[in-house]
């Protein structure tokens, strides 16, 4: 399910790029709110497993892609010397929610409990809906102080820009995007699996998955930092890198809670490099009037990853 909304997310965002006047940033924001914060509170009500795939793949999928692509382009507008820097502390927003709807989700579960009725069908109380509800106000909250520079940079309104195709250097982007996101999916989404594979209980599980966006709070600002300090593109390659070493050294040998927490910690910071360099990397590689088209690219690129895992 997790997947298929992943799926969603990325083949929604290059619809955002037309979208980039202040009207479309109004229109974008009903979709978000009607995609996710619906997608998110519908869940409970689902009775089948193709509702589940229409409310937490098509619905939430397709709002959180109306997020990301506004966010990283518009915040890229604003910043020259420490865009990366600026994009890592929005970018450890996915990890600071993350560990908090993590660990406060799961508490509201355990409270409240999972209405189960048949094998294909899962009830999941106020724990989505409470989720839903609180996506709702920092979305409006979010919404509602979004500017972007569009009037002075004047940038180009193609949604695909196959001309851009025309750089190796955009080309070589691309690919790493391509092969990151396989990897990215991989690991995001088969930790809590792997956990429970292990013989940890479903606590140590949720545990894992918290530390990992704790240390993708705490990473991705350092990595922004280091990112503007020396290259963006070494750094991008270094970790990716750093990131696949780590799982050969540390996650294929872990048997126990500890070095499992551990290597999601530690991986957690330099996990989803992607997320926090695309937006520097396309203005610096494609220029920043051209930064819509290319994460239109970039997004269509990890299109196919994320819905082969």
């Amino acid at each position: 399910m997790s997947r298929s909304e992943t799926t969603f997310h990325e083949s929604s965002q290059p619809e955002d790029d037309l979208l980039p006047t202040p009207d479309g940033v109004i229109v974008g924001s009903c979709f978000i709110l009607n995609g996710l914060t619906w997608g998110v509170t519908a869940t409970p009500f689902a009775s089948r497993t193709w509702q589940l795939y229409l409310t937490q793949g098509a619905l939430v999928g397709s709002g959180i892609g109306f997020i990301i692509v506004p966010s990283t382009a518009v915040l890229s507008q604003w910043f020259s010397k420490r865009r990366s820097m600026a994009n890592g502390i929005s970018s450890a927003g996915s990890g600071v929610g993350g560990a908090a709807f993590t660990w406060g989700t799961a508490a509201m579960i355990q409270r409240q409990g999972l209405n189960w009725q048949a094998s294909k069908s899962i009830l999941v109380n106020w724990a989505l809906r409470a989720t839903g509800i609180i996506t709702f106000v920092g979305i409006v909250i979010a919404t509602l102080l979004l500017r972007d520079r569009n009037s002075q940079i004047q940038p180009n309104q193609r949604a695909f820009d196959i001309a851009l195709l025309r750089s190796k250097a955009v080309v070589l982007l691309l690919l790493w995007a391509f092969i990151s996101m396989f990897g990215y999916i991989v690991l995001l989404f088969s930790l809590s699996e792997f956990a429970l594979a292990i013989g940890l209980s479903h606590k140590q599980a949720t545990d894992v998955v918290g530390f990992l966006n704790v240390g993708t709070a705490v990473g991705r600002p350092l990595i922004g930092l280091v990112s503007d300090r020396y290259s963006r593109v070494t750094t991008a390659f270094v970790l990716t890198l750093l990131c696949g070493l780590t799982c050969f050294a540390i996650w294929l040998p872990a048997k126990s809670f500890g070095l499992t927490l551990f290597f999601s910690t530690v991986c957690g910071a330099i996990l989803g490099v992607f997320w926090m360099t695309i937006g520097p990397l396309s203005a610096e590689v494609a220029g920043i009037k051209n930064l819509q088209s290319m994460l239109s690219l970039a997004w269509a690129a990890t299109i196919i990853p994320t819905a082969s895992e």
